[in-house]
C-alpha cells in the first residue's frame, strides 16, 4: 500500500513541473505565431491536459470491461468536466486582483457555451440510448459520431473568430531572447513528459480506487476524475503565475469541449460490445446536469463581470461553482456509494 502512495507522489511532482513547463512554452508559442492565448489554450494545451482521462477511460472499456467499465470511463470523463470547472473557482480565489473572469477575454463565452451544447447532447444521448434507441453504427453509436461534428464545427468557429481578431501589432516582445525552435521542442518534451505522468497517474489513482469498494460512477466522477485533472489543475496555475489568464481558462474550456467531442467518441470505438451510451448507467445525467449548471455561472461570469470579490475573497460566480460542486459530489456519493 505504502508504494502506491509513493508513486501517487512521483506522478504529482512530474505533473506539477512539466506543466509550468507547459504553460511557460504555450504561452513563448503564442507569442511567436502570434495566435492568442485562446487558441493556444484551447488547441495546444487543452488536447495534451486531456489525453490522461481518455488514455483512463479507453483502459476502462477494453481492460476493465463489463459491467463496470463504460460507467468508469464516462465517470471519469463528466467528473473531469466537473473538476475543470471547480479549477475555475480555485484560480479566482487565488487571483489576488480583482475577480479572474472580470479580466478574461469576452471570447471565452463562445466556448463555454459550446461545452454546454456537447454536455447536455451527451446526456440526452445517454437517456435516449439506454431507454429510446441506441443508435448503433455497427458497434459506435450515431450519437457519438455526432458530438465529434458538433466539436469541429465548434472548434473551427472559435478559431475563424480568433483569427479575424488578431492584433497586428506585437508591442513588447517578452521571449525574444528564445527562438521558435526551441519553444516547440520544449513544449513537445513538456507534452509528452505531461501525457505520460498524468497516465501513470491515472493507472495509480485506479488502483488506489479498486479497494475502496465504492460505485463505478462516483469512483469515476470523481475519484479518477480528480486524479487525471491534475495536468489541467498544474498548467492552469502556472499560466496564472506568468500573467496567462485567457490560456489558463481557454486549457479549461478547451479540455471539457475536447473530452465530450473526442473523448467519449474514442471510447466508443474501444468498447466493441455495443454502442457507449447503451451500456452505461442513467445516474451520468446527474454529473452532465452539474457540469452544465456549472457552465452556465462560467457565462454569467463572463457576462456581468464583476467589479469586485465578495467579503470572503470570492467572487460570486466562485462561490456558486463551489457550492454546486460540493453538492453534486455529495449527490453522487450517496447514489453511487452502495453500487458495486
Amino acid at each position: 500500500m505504502i508504494l502506491v502512495w509513493v508513486k501517487l507522489l512521483i506522478c504529482v511532482v512530474l505533473i506539477l513541473f512539466f506543466g509550468t513547463k507547459l504553460a511557460h512554452y504555450g504561452d513563448v508559442i503564442a507569442e511567436k505565431t502570434g495566435l492568442s492565448g485562446i487558441w493556444v489554450g484551447l488547441l495546444l494545451l487543452a488536447i495534451v491536459t486531456s489525453l490522461p482521462e481518455i488514455i483512463t477511460g479507453i483502459s476502462a472499456v477494453t481492460v476493465v470491461g463489463d459491467p463496470e467499465g463504460p460507467d468508469l470511463a464516462m465517470g471519469t470523463i463528466f467528473g473531469s468536466n466537473a473538476l475543470n470547472l471547480f479549477i475555475i473557482a480555485l484560480l479566482d480565489i487565488t487571483y489576488r486582483r480583482g475577480p479572474l473572469l472580470t479580466k478574461a477575454s469576452q471570447g471565452h463565452k463562445l466556448s463555454a457555451g459550446l461545452g454546454v451544447l456537447l454536455v447536455a447532447f451527451a446526456g440526452g444521448s445517454i437517456i435516449l440510448g439506454t431507454r429510446v434507441w441506441d443508435g448503433a453504427i455497427g458497434w459506435v453509436g450515431v450519437y457519438s459520431l455526432a458530438l465529434v461534428l458538433l466539436y469541429l464545427w465548434g472548434s473551427r468557429r472559435i478559431f475563424r473568430r480568433e483569427r479575424s481578431g488578431l492584433s497586428v501589432e506585437t508591442g513588447a516582445l517578452r521571449y525574444k531572447n528564445i527562438s521558435s525552435r526551441k519553444a516547440y521542442l520544449g513544449f513537445g518534451i513538456a507534452a509528452i513528459a505531461i501525457i505520460g505522468a498524468g497516465t501513470w497517474l491515472a493507472m495509480v489513482g485506479n488502483e488506489i480506487a479498486v479497494v475502496t469498494g465504492l460505485g463505478a460512477t462516483f469512483v469515476g466522477s470523481l475519484f479518477l476524475a480528480i486524479t487525471t485533472s491534475l495536468p489541467e489543475l498544474a498548467v492552469c496555475f502556472a499560466a496564472l503565475r506568468i500573467g496567462a489568464i485567457d490560456m489558463a481558462i481557454a486549457d479549461i474550456l478547451g479540455s471539457n469541449m475536447f473530452n465530450m467531442g473526442i473523448g467519449i467518441a474514442s471510447y466508443d470505438i474501444f468498447y466493441r460490445h455495443a454502442p457507449i451510451f447503451s451500456a452505461v448507467s442513467q445516474s451520468h445525467v446527474i454529473t452532465a446536469t452539474i457540469v452544465v449548471l456549472m457552465s452556465v455561472i462560467v457565462i454569467a461570469g463572463l457576462i456581468f463581470r464583476p467589479k469586485r470579490k465578495t467579503p470572503i475573497g470570492m467572487s460570486w460566480y466562485s462561490v456558486a461553482l463551489l457550492g454546486i460542486y460540493i453538492i453534486g459530489a455529495y449527490f453522487l456519493f450517496t447514489i453511487g456509494a452502495p453500487a458495486g
